[in-house]
């Protein structure tokens, strides 16, 4: 029995000497997998002001629709929080944020008051950063410090339209936008070549035919003292591919840059389903191209062996539809030559409609099997998503639980973890779900730091452990309810036992199929650490939670 306390009491005294810095060693002996990473999910003009000097440009100040302007939100104001250690705090190990590419000047109505482009997914320019937004010295700043802490940075890709026409923002010439048919959404056709919306030009991804450049783009650039060096560099790049310049591929080579110049580790794609599939397979071979180009000239800078991530946003995609989505009239796998992993609209019908364990093994099972080797994205809510799984946030832990303890990867949209609102009085349509982040609920609010601390506590197991969002579920004991998370590759094992509504107070369970005896087991959700004896092991807590790791 003494030896036992003595190593408890051991290990304990070599938590307590861990360092506080949020920096870490990006060369961990637990490898980063993507199945299994924990992504947050901000927009960038919603997060956090790190530059009040940049928020008014272009003269974007006519009076919006609520939440329907610039709020202030920033790359710098992003970076700050990396800095401060709030995204390893709550056990991030990816930001994803909306795009940050330089959006149209004008505002428009499109029935919900006049907006701008503060989402960042009107483009105006593909190859300059929106000054709303920062530099570009502000997004190399915010990958170094991102990647110090083993953080990767997704960015968002859209191919598929231009930023609507307003008196500020003319049309791109004919031979680079259809703005004649809008979508129906009946069938393949129907939502591939056509708008999404009225006033939203459609880029003609289907062309293969020679275009030259926008004049209004031309003009724009000379203005800049640009115009030589761009066309140089898509010269070279024409050159080199030996694609028709065509528009996709002028706003591929746009989009592929940002690898080069920046190192960002991955896209996530808007709009998949309303551009032609093999537009993503010619996307996917640029984009690994130039991640691999990025890594030869920056071997100092590279965190893993990881290939380039893309996630796809096939609008509706469940995981019960495997790699195929079906339009009605017809079916495309857009996972294999295309996209890791999916975002997945159903996951959060399915944590409303199953308790922890269907909802658990019924991912695990689809994941290792027809989806082995790609992945999805599960949310419980999101910008673009109409009905959340928690809008008024009345259930903030049991979020966090189906969430985070899911076979998958995560995507914590900013303010899960702070219980923001979803519901805002006074807006129309998607406003509502993009409210500037609560961060003095934050400070200032005691319900909103426990819940913050409960998914801090198990985002941060997640981070440590790949066995839960990319291992194999096994489940230990019905009632009460434990399971086990398994993940292998190579030499690396990991392995995991997690309890949930578990009684408070002592509770003993066997563990013999997991871990050995003598094995000194932490409850990271309380603290506490216990050894195995006879296959079993005792926790004596205040929480209906266990969260064992072996140490």
């Amino acid at each position: 029995m003494y030896r036992h306390l003595f190593v408890i009491l051991l290990a304990t005294m070599m938590l307590n000497c861990k360092s506080k810095d949020n920096t870490q060693n990006t060369k961990q002996d637990t490898p980063f997998v993507w199945e299994g990473a924990n992504v947050y999910f901000l927009l960038t003009d919603r997060f956090n002001n790190g530059d009040t000097s940049n928020d008014v440009n272009f003269d974007r100040t006519k009076e919006t629709g609520k939440l329907r302007g610039f709020e202030g939100g920033d790359l710098k104001g992003v970076t700050q929080k990396v800095k401060e250690g709030y995204f390893t705090d709550l056990g991030i190990n990816a930001i994803w944020m909306t795009p940050v590419v330089e959006q149209i000047h004008g505002g428009t109505d499109e029935g919900t008051g006049v907006t701008y482009g503060f989402h960042g997914y009107w483009t105006k320019d593909w190859t300059r950063i929106d000054p709303n937004y920062g530099t570009k010295e502000d997004l190399h700043e915010l990958v170094q410090e991102a990647h110090k802490r083993g953080i990767r940075i997704l960015l968002d890709a859209v191919i598929n339209h231009t930023g609507p026409v307003t008196d500020k923002d003319p049309v791109w010439p004919e031979e680079w936008v259809r703005t004649d048919k809008q979508c129906s959404y009946d069938n393949y056709e129907n939502t591939v070549s056509c708008t999404l919306v009225a006033n939203l030009p459609d880029i003609r991804t289907e062309s293969n035919e020679d275009v030259d450049l926008p004049p209004q783009l031309v003009e724009k650039w000379k203005a800049e003292g640009r115009y030589e060096q761009e066309v140089a560099e898509l010269d070279a790049f024409f050159e080199r591919t030996g694609h028709p310049r065509a528009p996709r591929f002028y706003i591929m080579k746009w989009l592929t840059d940002y690898i080069t110049e920046f190192g960002v580790d991955g896209y996530r794609c808007d709009t998949v389903k309303h551009t032609e599939p093999y537009v993503w397979e010619e996307f996917k071979k640029e984009c690994n191209y130039a991640f691999e180009s990025y890594k030869k000239d920056n071997a100092d800078k590279i965190l893993d062996d990881n290939d380039f991530y893309l996630v796809g946003e096939v609008y509706n995609y469940g995981i019960s539809g495997g790699k195929m989505f079906d339009y009605g009239d017809k079916k495309v796998n857009y996972y294999d030559n295309m996209f890791t992993a999916q975002i997945n609209f159903e996951f959060k019908w399915n944590a409303k409609d199953n308790n922890y364990q269907n909802l658990f093994s019924r991912y695990s099972g689809i994941l290792n099997n027809e989806l082995k080797d790609f992945g999805v994205l599960n949310y419980l809510s999101s910008h673009d998503d109409g009905s959340p799984f928690d809008a008024k946030r009345v259930k903030p832990y049991e979020s966090a639980n189906k969430l985070l303890l899911s076979p998958g990867t995560s995507q914590v949209y900013y303010g899960d973890e702070s219980a923001r609102s979803l519901v805002v009085e006074g807006t129309n349509g998607d406003a509502t779900l993009r409210s500037f982040m609560n961060w003095s609920a934050i400070k200032n609010d005691a319900k909103t730091k426990s819940v913050l601390e409960h998914w801090q506590k198990l985002g941060n197991f997640r981070e440590q452990h790949p066995a839960i969002g990319a291992g194999v579920h096994t489940l230990l004991s019905a009632k009460p309810y434990y399971f086990s998370r398994t993940y292998s590759k190579g030499d690396f094992v990991d392995q995991v036992v997690i309890g949930l509504d578990v009684n408070k107070g002592t509770k003993t369970l066997d563990v013999s199929k997991v871990f050995k005896n003598e094995t000194l087991l932490h409850d990271a959700y309380s603290g506490k650490s216990a050894v195995v004896e006879n296959g079993k092991v005792s926790f004596d807590t205040e929480f209906n939670m266990l969260l064992l790791e072996k140490r």
